[in-house]
């Protein structure tokens, strides 16, 4: 059975004692793709020591797409290996690193939260319908940890899931800061976490999402087009979707 690329990299983090040149050579930054791959790895091999080190790097000392960048990315993530219940300062951590500057940072909040959520997934659920109702980033950090396949398997978890998209919908569709980043950046999120979470159950999510299509909103509707261009949907039902982007056109 071939070695992935993760755990030869656990390897190599094991044989060396200071990890942070290591880090900054294979980052994959500056470029278009971090190496997800070495962070899985430091996830996986790092400790709280580590962790808290690396979250030092602010985006004054480590600005969009540097090699620090990527030491900041693997600090955010990290925080999700010690989430519990009651970890308050982690979670508040959180919450404040999903409105970071660096789309990075705030995509390594999303992450730490799914890696808890495979362990505990009712209670990020619950975290997240409270999150869902904070700003915008705090809305598209929920709705993006949320929206994975994975942590979607139970129909109880998937409905919730839609429903918390469903608030986060409205509060788009009422919004007054349409020319904001924050908002731009939840419907860019918007636009395909509905298709992760229908697509899960469509029982529920085809009718939520019809509710939808009925709207009237440039933005709404941006957000529901997306979604239908989907493979996963398409997949799904492929003429219920056909059908849609034709009312939708």
């Amino acid at each position: 059975m071939p070695v992935s690329k993760i755990d030869t990299y656990r390897e190599e983090l094991k044989q060396i004692p200071d990890w942070e040149p290591f880090l900054l050579a294979h980052s994959g930054l500056p470029g278009p793709r971090g190496n997800l791959e070495l962070a899985a790895a430091v996830f996986e091999e790092g400790n709280s020591e580590l962790f808290e080190r690396l979250l030092k790097y602010t985006p004054e000392k480590a600005p969009v797409n540097s090699p620090e960048e990527f030491l900041h990315f693997c600090g955010v993530y990290g925080q999700g290996k010690y989430l519990t219940k009651s970890s308050e300062l982690t979670w508040a951590r959180l919450k404040l690193f999903a409105s970071d500057p660096r789309w990075r940072t705030r995509e390594a909040v999303a992450m730490a939260l799914q890696r808890y959520g495979d362990r505990d997934t009712d209670d990020l659920v619950v975290k997240m319908a409270v999150w869902a109702g904070g700003n915008r980033f705090q809305q598209r950090a929920a709705s993006a940890a949320l929206c994975e396949p994975r942590l979607l398997q139970r129909a109880d978890v998937a409905g919730n899931v839609i429903d918390i998209l469903d608030k986060i919908t409205i509060t788009l569709a009422s919004g007054t800061d349409r020319r904001e980043d924050g908002f731009k950046i939840l419907r860019q999120a918007m636009g395909y976490c509905w298709s992760v979470a229908v697509a899960a159950l469509p029982s529920k999510g085809k009718s939520m999402m019809e509710k939808w299509f009925l709207s009237y909103d440039p933005d709404i509707r941006r957000i529901m087009k997306e979604n239908l261009s989907k493979n996963r949907l398409i997949k799904m039902d492929g003429e219920w979707v056909g059908r849609w982007i034709k009312e939708l056109i």
